[in-house]
């Protein structure tokens, strides 16, 4: 996500002009976003038109620029777009005011969106624009002689250093050492998440071995896979078979899923944990809460006042966090989030016992 401006405005609120370059921040804004919130764009709308010699045929498709405020929100996966409905508060065409329209906000769309952000709504902006400055996988692909990394962000691909060296092994060997060695000190310079070490035969395997004897930290991070080529060739094998979204994907859900692991233990051992709503609300009330946890489809419900809880959702995570407790919004897309929502969708992990 990037954010090219943010300011101030009256009532608290924020104004932010937001282009969401990949398909995830389309599905954060989902979240981001609620009945209420303003938001501008440029957009086309079928203009009515009739005349005594013309019959209204439907209208033509004029562009203009509408600000609505939101009543519904919708992420379509498949059509990589984002529907964002409601009633039309501002037009270049003063016409169209009051009328309902939908924005189809697409990848690269600039959208301003004025609204007062919560917390965690705020916390997951941070987060989506800092997945796009910082690479969160780099793939390296290597042959003999040859090595280059590329870091991936999001859906984007960048070569960040190109190493070349003697090929073969036996008097070679230690020309070969050396390359590994330099593939090694770069990553271990870089911040990733994950890394995917791919080429032909069996120098990767090398690689890997010479990196896992010296530099254990990044070992820990490299997943391998096969590819015919190395270079802009061999990215575009790895990012074909879809190695990439499944490391991001695992990657996004490991701390989810590890929390759930200690919820479900504590659950088990009868120990510091509590789920359902009323118990979550009484462990906030007496300052229990070490990390609250909730399902992002459970905390829009709430918000758009269609759940069933007695419980303000925002008094909720105030109260969380003011006492000193983190709150962790899980991802309906990943099996830690249904998980939880078969708990109800709000659960915590607790300092102390409260019974």
């Amino acid at each position: 996500m990037r954010i090219k401006s943010r300011q101030r405005v009256e009532g608290g609120k924020e104004r932010l002009t937001l282009v969401p370059e990949h398909l995830d921040d389309l599905w954060h804004l989902t979240y981001v976003l609620e009945p209420g919130d303003l938001v501008s764009a440029d957009t086309t709308r079928r203009i009515q038109r009739a005349d005594d010699q013309m019959r209204d045929t439907g209208g033509e498709r004029e562009p203009m620029r509408v600000t609505i405020a939101v009543e519904d929100v919708e992420f379509h996966k498949f059509a990589n777009r984002l529907r964002v409905g409601g009633e039309i508060t501002w037009a270049s065409r003063e016409d169209q005011l009051g009328h309902h329209h939908t924005l189809n906000v697409e990848e690269h769309d600039e959208i301003e969106v004025e609204k007062l952000l919560k917390a965690d709504q705020r916390e997951r902006l941070e987060e989506a624009e800092e997945s796009t400055e910082n690479p969160d996988v780099a793939i390296v692909t290597v042959e003999e002689g040859e090595a280059h990394i590329h870091t991936v962000a999001q859906y984007g691909t960048e070569e960040r250093a190109t190493f070349t060296g003697p090929s073969g092994k036996g008097e070679f060997a230690r020309a070969r050492s050396e390359l590994f060695s330099q593939v090694a000190d770069a990553l271990s310079r870089m911040e990733t998440d994950a890394i995917i070490l791919a080429g032909p035969g069996f120098t990767k395997q090398d690689a890997y071995d010479y990196i896992e004897e010296n530099t254990q930290d990044v070992a820990e991070l490299i997943t391998m896979v096969d590819t015919s080529g190395v270079g802009d060739r061999g990215v575009h094998e790895v990012l074909k078979r879809g190695a990439v979204e499944d490391i991001q994907a695992e990657t996004r859900i490991a701390r989810e899923a590890e929390l759930i692991d200690e919820l479900t233990r504590r659950m088990a051992e009868g120990a510091k944990a509590a789920y359902g709503i009323d118990e979550v609300e009484e462990a906030a009330e007496f300052g229990a809460i070490e990390t609250l946890l909730i399902t992002d489809e459970r905390l829009r419900e709430e918000r758009a006042g269609s759940g069933d809880w007695s419980v303000d959702v925002n008094d909720l995570i105030t109260e969380a966090e003011q006492k000193g407790g983190d709150v962790v919004v899980f991802s309906s897309e990943f099996d830690p989030a249904q998980q939880l929502g078969n708990l109800g969708g709000v659960a915590a992990l607790l300092r102390y016992r409260l019974q």
